[in-house]
């Protein structure tokens, strides 16, 4: 065994490996259909839990609350699109907006060397102490790594940063045969790190199995459809992923597998901008919109994916017209009245479930940032908000939606003891494993700390 073998041993390591979209419910059926054997054994040495997500439920919004766990108010991500402060432009939010540190800079403030590899919102990379390799919002590979001279290797590779959703809108066999292959290109990144690099901690993440569910739930959720087998085959890839991963860790390295949030089918996709234009809510200079830019002053409220609505405030917005204070709380109460209300027009069904208000679910610095209302729709109705659309409801190439309720947890090595953890309690529980203190202003709690199995 060779010295730096030997060193690892002795230290207390944590590997995490992030399957975005995996859903605790379809994990436990193809776990019952004996599918999932890597997964199967790793049960026998640790446990798995079903997990809530942050709101709202995006990729961006819920891997920033797991990497500082932190709630979206404390980290400021409260989507893939935001505006500008002061203005109507857009914005793609990254590391750059990111508030708070997150683990692996808590980590590396003791010493703690780290791999990290795709994780969402780690673009641009910053310094960190080890390497960090970031995620689907980099451009180009010449700008996705920490060292920089890192992405020389990984390009000599092949490595992928990310699959290309645009030949997954045209054909399911350009996505499988994408799936397969990126998902093969970072394995080999992350074998190849995991050897050459002295590293306490480790996280990689799987984007792949996000994107597969967008674009073919539907055959999942069908045992008889044509690409049924090949959903199957895909979950397979990723169960003997984990099994390798397994057999490089020793007795002293715990193993995390998390996911981000679960997934349902799209029954219609509900273009939430429309539907306030129609009720009376929101106007705009012409028609159809450009952009948020082009809304009038005598608008009230917008929305932003997905569901997010902002009341069109007097001093946060150029153009905006409703008084903060009690007229801005009054027109709040009447727009959460009307949004229960909304239909599908196909169907008559209503589409939100419910209307969360940001000061009941979110805290921190960020507050102030935050949309004024959350609308959780009913499972199938997939809210949207793009501006320049001429009807309220309309299909689109995704059929599966993310939910909040069904992410999954698991830990080698010991019993999860908290009754509903959260993805912002997955921090401070693998900084108690390392014996690293959780820093001020973490909202995930040691509740969620895990005891040794007897």
């Amino acid at each position: 065994m060779s010295w730096l073998n030997r060193f690892r041993r002795q230290r207390q390591r944590v590997v995490v490996v992030g399957l975005d979209g995996a859903p605790y419910s379809l994990v436990r059926a193809l776990l019952a259909a004996g599918r999932l054997p890597h997964l199967q054994a790793l049960l026998r040495e640790g446990s798995l839990a079903r997990m809530d997500s942050v709101h709202p439920v995006v990729s961006s919004t819920a891997w920033a609350s797991f990497m500082t766990g932190r709630n979206p108010g404390g980290h400021g991500i409260y989507g893939f699109v935001d505006c500008h402060p002061g203005s109507y432009r857009t914005f793609i939010p990254t590391a750059k907006n990111l508030a708070g540190l997150p683990i692996w800079d808590v980590l590396g403030a003791e010493g703690k060397r780290v791999v990290v590899i795709n994780v969402p919102v780690t673009y641009p990379p910053r310094p960190v102490n080890g390497v960090l390799v970031s995620c689907f919002l980099t451009p180009d590979l010449s700008k996705a790594t920490y060292p920089a001279a890192l992405a020389d290797k990984l390009r000599e590779m092949g490595y992928r940063i990310d699959m290309d959703p645009w030949p997954a809108k045209r054909s399911h066999e350009l996505l499988l045969e994408d799936f397969h292959l990126t998902l093969h290109k970072r394995a080999e990144a992350l074998f190849y790190l995991m050897e050459q690099e002295d590293w306490d901690y480790l996280q990689v993440h799987v984007m792949e199995t996000d994107r597969l569910q967008h674009f073919m739930w539907d055959q999942y959720e069908q045992p008889d459809s044509r690409y049924h087998a090949e959903f199957l085959a895909c979950y397979a890839e990723v169960d003997q992923l984990l099994g390798r991963i397994r057999a490089q860790l020793d007795e002293s390295t715990t193993l995390v597998i998390v996911s981000d949030h679960g997934f349902a089918r799209i029954r219609t996709e509900i273009y939430v901008n429309r539907w306030l234009v129609e009720a009376g809510w929101l106007r705009f200079s012409k028609q159809p919109p450009d952009s948020l830019q082009d809304i009038e002053a005598g608008a009230k409220a917008f929305c932003l994916d997905p569901g997010r609505i902002y009341l069109h405030l007097r001093g946060r917005y150029p153009n905006g017209s409703v008084e903060p204070g009690a007229e801005a709380e009054q027109l709040r109460a009447a727009l959460e009245r009307d949004l229960l209300e909304m239909r599908d027009p196909a169907s008559g069904e209503r589409v939100v479930e419910r209307i969360l208000r940001k000061e009941d679910i979110y805290s921190g610095e960020r507050l102030a940032e935050a949309p004024d209302l959350v609308l959780l729709p009913r499972d199938g109705f997939h809210l949207k908000g793009e501006v320049n659309r001429d009807r309220v409801a309309a299909a689109s190439a995704l059929v599966g939606m993310h939910t909040f309720g069904d992410a999954l947890l698991y830990i080698s090595g010991r019993e999860i003891s908290k009754p509903n953890p959260t993805i912002v309690d997955v921090m401070p529980t693998i900084l108690d494993i390392m014996g690293v203190p959780v820093p001020s202003g973490v909202d995930g709690t040691l509740a969620a700390r895990v005891a040794v199995r007897s």
